[in-house]
């Protein structure tokens, strides 16, 4: 028989666990073609492809991303071809399965819960061309008419027993991003989330995780996320994987955990000290600092302590931190958020991911959708609308200021300028980001694609609308922050005066033995008109470097030029490294 196990990711960057667990626990039994897609593909194209497989069992993983869309390509795979047997699993049908066999006669089977031993029995069961599906647990099948749904299977106790999702790792995961767990389950009972419906964590064995980490630092992939809810849920396990991936020191490979920050004591952030910048990632859920939306949805948060640790990893300036929040959870109004969110920018993480609340199926949130008058569309992503506490227009507001989060601050691309304007002009960050989605949208900005110099330009011309004090200054941010994040070449719109340093004159300082032997040593040897590609000498009407690290203070003591050398390395955390060099630049007169 020719099998397939499919499944369309979200981005073409993205790889699939699950179709590669099922693949390795079953691929004793026969050949098995695993294929990838992603959303954004034509259906008819996906459906098109699978078809000249000429497969006669094709499995789909489901997830809330993909349901539609696969639910489309099984109905033109059953109309062209009626014998084939297809099989879904995954959390999107693991909670409805029953529903989806009535209203989708194209599928002939749902593996539901954990699917690997599931799987593995209903393909033995079709190789053998047995008709008696009854006593294997956790699938959903027709019989004589009817549907069937069979009991729940337990959880596989020994991880281990579950061959390597990649044993055989080749070239097409280069540069993707990689999926990958080293546990299942979690320790807490977080109600929008579906590991809630699972009780207990279990573990892979250090070996079994460093073998696999090995082999996908061998294959040179872009990022492993790792999908365990907790990862530090045990701190000597998860130290023993950290420090495995130190000792390797792999470049150009970042791996991301999620972590609960009050779970990392004084062992653990003196341990993640010494990991080199850009090799780590956290990804922090606080989705509230409202107490009471806390003990709604089951979380265990101390956000003094979360915040003060927070902020210790962040003045290591090694590991980037992604901080979550969900808008639309219970007792969560529109000012609750505010709050919520400002609590977390005052942190100051690299990134703020600011979701909105989804009533997964199997959720304790979605069981108790009438409690909180939820209103929400029973369709993929399900996302909520409304509730007793947010409003749809709210609602619709957070969405906007999602979307200058996401352009303005997560890209890291306008720290200094975004700072200045804030702690000089806003009581709080939101108040901010809400007074610049009026300005926004009453220039019809969110209805347009956008490059990032117009969004340099926006800004510059937010400023000069409000009539804000001081636009020399804020002038001289936005081009320190252009020149950091981008190529030399400053758009026009940014003010430049003309006492500009010269090529030739660049030539000149570059030759200087002080400036080779303290800033650009490693330049040493390196003839000039090769460095010269890679720096750029900028002047500044004020002592920009000192303003900075100020806390954009101003004293008199900094009005006076400064020439910036850029220095454009390749870094993860930092784009290019600055430095005052204004010693080194002789004018004449």
């Amino acid at each position: 028989m020719n099998i397939i196990i499919t499944t369309l990711n979200s981005k073409y960057i993205h790889s699939a666990l699950a179709i590669r667990y099922l693949e390795s626990y079953t691929m004793d039994l026969a050949s098995i073609e695993l294929l990838e897609f992603t959303v954004n593909q034509n259906i008819d194209f996906i459906a098109g492809e699978i078809y000249k497989k000429n497969p006669d069992i094709v499995a789909f993983s489901t997830y809330i991303w993909n349901r539609n869309e696969t639910l489309k390509i099984c109905n033109i795979l059953k109309m062209v071809k009626p014998e084939i047997r297809i099989i879904l699993g995954g959390p999107e049908v693991s909670f409805d399965g029953v529903d989806i066999l009535r209203d989708y006669p194209s599928i002939d089977f749902i593996v539901y819960g954990e699917g690997e031993k599931t799987f593995r029995e209903l393909i033995k069961a079709l190789l053998d061309r047995k008709d008696d599906y009854s006593k294997i647990d956790g699938i959903i099948f027709r019989e004589d008419g009817k549907i069937i749904q069979n009991p729940t299977r337990p959880l596989i106790d020994n991880l281990d027993s579950i061959p390597s999702p990649y044993m055989n790792v080749d070239g097409s995961l280069r540069n993707k991003i990689v999926y990958y767990e080293s546990s299942r389950g979690c320790p807490f009972n977080c109600q929008f989330c579906l590991s809630s419906t699972i009780k207990g964590v279990r573990y892979f064995s250090l070996d079994r995780v460093k073998e696999d980490l090995e082999k996908l630092i061998r294959a040179q992939v872009k990022q492993v996320k790792f999908v365990d809810r907790t990862f530090n849920a045990n701190k000597k396990f998860a130290m023993e994987i950290m420090d495995f991936i130190m000792k390797k020191d792999p470049r150009d490979i970042n791996f991301h955990f999620e972590v609960t920050a009050h779970l990392l004591d004084r062992d653990m952030l003196e341990f993640i000290k010494k990991a080199r910048e850009g090799l780590f990632q956290f990804e922090i859920g606080v989705q509230s600092t409202n107490p009471k939306t806390i003990e709604a949805v089951g979380r265990i948060t101390d956000f003094e302590k979360l915040s003060r640790i927070c902020k210790e990893i962040k003045r290591n300036n090694n590991i980037h931190q992604h901080l979550d929040l969900i808008a639309g959870l219970p007792y969560e109004g529109y000012e609750s958020f505010k709050k919520s969110f400002n609590d977390v920018y005052n942190i100051k993480p690299e990134k703020i991911q600011l979701g909105f609340l989804k009533l997964l199926k199997g959720s304790g949130l979605r069981r108790d959708k009438d409690k909180y008058n939820y209103k929400f569309l029973d369709e993929p992503p399900y996302e909520v609308l409304e509730s007793k506490y947010i409003t749809y227009k709210e609602m619709l507001k957070l969405k906007g200021i999602e979307d200058l989060v996401e352009k303005y601050y997560n890209e890291g691309y306008f720290i200094n300028s975004l700072e200045y304007l804030i702690e000089n002009n806003y009581k709080t960050a939101f108040d901010f980001f809400e007074d610049f989605l009026y300005y926004w949208e009453g220039r019809r900005y969110h209805s347009l694609s956008h490059s990032r110099n117009n969004l340099y330009k926006i800004l510059l011309e937010f400023y000069k609308d409000k009539k804000y004090d001081n636009l020399v200054i804020f002038n001289e941010l936005i081009k320190y922050d252009y020149l950091v994040n981008n190529s030399p070449n400053i758009p026009d719109f940014i003010n430049r005066d003309q006492i500009q340093i010269t090529q030739g004159e660049k030539h000149r300082v570059l030759k200087d033995e002080r400036l080779l032997n303290g800033y650009l040593i490693r330049y040493r040897g390196k003839p000039t008109k090769e460095i010269v590609k890679r720096i750029h000498i900028e002047r500044f009407e004020i002592d920009i470097l000192k303003f900075i690290e100020k806390d954009y203070k101003y004293s008199d003591y900094m009005d006076r030029e400064t020439y910036i050398l850029f220095d454009y390395h390749e870094g993860h955390l930092i784009r290019c490294k600055t430095y005052d060099i204004t010693r080194y630049v002789e004018r004449e007169g």
